[in-house]
């Protein structure tokens, strides 16, 4: 099993959902971030003054699959969030030990 872990821009989080749900995942994790990449944060103008912003609104979604669903997770994630324009976010994908469903106890894939 592995935890998908992507950051993306709020503005996709909808159409990343949506692509997720048509592919059968069961469940995710969505939460509302800030940070800063390369882009180090943005400019804004507000009422004519310039000021920076250091970090910028992100969404984390979280998503535990079993390996076999990494390759077309990963994918569906990056066709959906890109804009091909810098902040587009980052995807990490990390093992998972072992997951326990509170409700009745299944382990592994069945508490997916």
């Amino acid at each position: 099993m592995k935890e998908i872990l992507a950051i993306i821009k709020p503005f996709k989080v909808d159409e990343v959902k949506d692509a997720l749900t048509d592919m059968n995942i069961k469940g995710m994790t969505i939460s509302e971030v800030m940070g800063f990449g390369r882009q180090k944060g943005h400019k804004e103008i507000y009422r004519g003054a310039e000021y920076q912003t250091d970090f910028v609104p992100k969404v984390e979604i979280k998503i535990a699959v079993n390996d076999e669903q990494v390759e077309s997770v990963v994918n569906t994630i990056i066709d959906n969030a890109k804009t091909g324009k810098i902040g587009d976010g980052k995807i990490f994908i990390r093992p998972v030990e072992d997951v326990i469903r509170i409700r009745t106890s299944e382990t592994g894939v069945e508490a997916l």
